[in-house]
């Protein structure tokens, strides 16, 4: 497959610095998946405007080892209008190069795209081109996919552990006592008051994620949106420097679930907002909204999990589940789907279960889209009434013979058979390897993205669910149920009438 390069990738690993580990990982396990990495001629064109002039020479004579996207196809701007009311015509040489290198994604030219620039990423999503532009993170999990598992490394475990356990010379903080010059004074203070965190260790032993988090009951400083005192938990430090392993995603997934078992309705979190900031983008994704901004200039983010009425006034139920998630909309307005999963497959995509009750005590080591809050589920059904914003449940098969979770659909593409494009489909969140989607791409399969929102207080067994007549027997392949028979499983599995709106 063909990954074209961003010229901030070319300039993060061939200037005449360090090398950042997380493009070295890229480019390693990128040469073990043999990967073809190209680059575009508007990539060199923005290197010689570089006013760095040994870094531009350095570069340039470096950018020469990779192979130029064979007649690159440049955005035309009279053949193509559609494309430019979509993202807006260029204005200045960056935004060029931007629609450059997104033009040769939007007509096929390569499979995907690399970039950090979080810009290009807002106007991959307008495109609705964002799966096939990856960060460094996306790009190295999905090479590692590619790769046999026996030449890949587990990595450590996410560790939920008191803030005096951490080292405030660890390099990591250094960004961070720039940024706010009392950071080492409230470190002291909270490592004191014994604060707990979600820490990610590299194999060196340094940080590479941190969440520190705390439940508040007080106002919060906003304007012009203040916010009422209230019991909230409250994101104190979120940062993330080792990618890879999704762990921006994992963080959030972690601090819903502690919310949803210490009864919390909203969280939030305070950051300086920086043009090219992955983290905004992340958040919001998963329902965080600008209040305003405190008097330090920070800006205020606030995330609900259980929405007031005039909160969904006028909202379609997709709507609903991801802005409030993992609150979904369970009404008569979207369906209800029983999917039967095999054992090998449930472990790997659902990994928490039944391996640990309580997430936010321990993460072991982990399959990195199996820790992911948006999964994919690839199968031969044929069903193709299945849409957006319906509720699935997973049923595994042979060995438990239970359902386990719950989770809302986003995508549906039934049919496929090229193995490219279901690795295009699922590139961001896929627990599959490439042999195993060239297996089942042999037959007509429909892939299936969702979000997993929650795993069933009580699970349900076989017997359970034919003596209630949800089914006569054992689903071999999608299932539809009735909206009555959804109530009688909300009711016995115990999903939490706090998080459903209907």
């Amino acid at each position: 497959m063909r990954f074209l390069l961003d010229t901030n990738i070319l300039i993060g690993r061939e200037d005449y610095k360090i090398t950042p580990p997380d493009v070295q990982d890229m480019f390693r396990y990128g040469i073990l998946a043999k990967i073809q990495f190209l680059v575009h001629s508007v990539s060199v064109q923005d290197i010689e405007r570089d006013k760095n002039e040994q870094r531009r020479e350095i570069l340039l004579a470096k950018i020469k080892a990779y192979p130029l996207l064979e007649s690159p196809c440049l955005p035309d701007f009279n053949a193509d209008p559609e494309f430019f009311q979509k993202i807006g015509y260029p204005q200045k040489p960056q935004d060029y190069v931007d629609s450059t290198l997104l033009y040769s994604v939007y007509k096929n030219a390569v499979d995907f795209l690399i970039s950090e620039d979080q810009r290009l990423h807002r106007k991959a999503k307008k495109l609705s081109i964002a799966r096939r532009v990856l960060h460094i993170d996306d790009a190295v999990s999905y090479f590692r996919n590619l790769l046999p598992k026996n030449k890949v490394s587990a990595p450590p475990a996410v560790k939920n552990t008191y803030v005096h356990n951490l080292n405030i010379a660890d390099r990591f903080f250094d960004s961070l006592k720039r940024q706010y010059p009392e950071f080492e004074e409230w470190f002291e203070n909270i490592s004191r008051q014994g604060r707990k965190c979600f820490v990610f260790w590299r194999l060196d032993g340094t940080i590479g994620g941190l969440l520190i988090y705390k439940i508040e009951e007080e106002p919060v400083e906003a304007t012009p949106r203040f916010l009422p005192k209230k019991r909230r938990l409250k994101l104190c430090t979120f940062k993330v420097e080792h990618t890879g392993y999704k762990l921006g995603e994992l963080f959030i997934k972690l601090a819903i679930e502690y919310s949803v078992v210490n009864r919390i309705d909203e969280m939030y979190l305070t950051c300086f907002e920086k043009g090219n900031d992955r983290l905004i983008d992340l958040i919001t994704e998963y329902g965080f909204i600008k209040c305003g901004t405190n008097s330090r200039g920070e800006s205020v983010f606030l995330k609900k999990l259980v929405p007031a009425i005039e909160d969904i006034h006028n909202l379609s139920p997709f709507e609903i589940d991801t802005r409030f998630y993992p609150t979904f909309y369970d009404g008569e307005k979207v369906n209800k789907y029983i999917i039967p999963i095999r054992p090998e497959y449930h472990e790997r995509l659902f990994i928490e279960y039944p391996r640990t009750p309580t997430l936010w005590e321990s993460v072991g080591e982990f399959i990195i889209e199996g820790n992911a809050i948006k999964k994919a589920y690839l199968c031969h059904s044929r069903i193709r009434a299945i849409k957006q914003a319906d509720i699935i449940f997973f049923y595994r098969s042979h060995d438990m013979q239970k359902l386990t979770c719950m989770g809302i659909v986003h995508e549906v593409y039934p049919g496929l058979t090229e193995k490219h494009e279901i690795m295009k489909l699922v590139a961001k969140r896929t627990v599959y390897s490439e042999q195993e989607i060239a297996k089942i791409a042999k037959k007509p399969t429909l892939v299936i993205l969702f979000t997993l929102n929650f795993y069933l207080p009580e699970s349900l067994e076989l017997k359970n669910l034919i003596e209630m007549g949800i089914i006569r027997s054992a689903p071999r392949s999608i299932l539809q149920i009735s909206h009555d028979k959804y109530l009688k499983i909300k009711k016995e599995s115990g999903i939490d009438v706090r998080f459903t709106i209907n």
